[in-house]
């Protein structure tokens, strides 16, 4: 049985999203439409997959620091309400 993080599970599906994009020059660039905001410019289509990567995790990151609603992609919903602990629980 194979075991997956849903996170690891969102990055692969937004990643299977990516539009790429070759411009005069020879240089790559990558968008993810649903999350808005996520894009990366590389010289090699590989050097801009990874950094889209990069982007989209932290992009996550920030979503998740400032409470914004991230895209349901592939049935995958990472928002959630945070609930406040009493201090006595900590």
């Amino acid at each position: 049985m194979e075991y997956k993080f849903v996170l690891t599970d969102y990055i692969e599906q937004a990643m299977a999203l990516a539009v790429y994009e070759e411009f005069e020059g020879g240089t790559f660039g990558a968008t993810i439409p649903p999350c808005r905001g996520v894009t990366a410019l590389g010289k090699t289509n590989a050097e801009c997959r990874e950094e889209l990567q990069s982007v989209l995790e932290e992009w996550m990151l920030s979503g998740f620091k400032s409470g914004d609603e991230l895209p349901v992609i592939a049935g995958i919903d990472l928002n959630f309400e945070m609930v406040p602990v009493p201090e006595e629980n900590w």
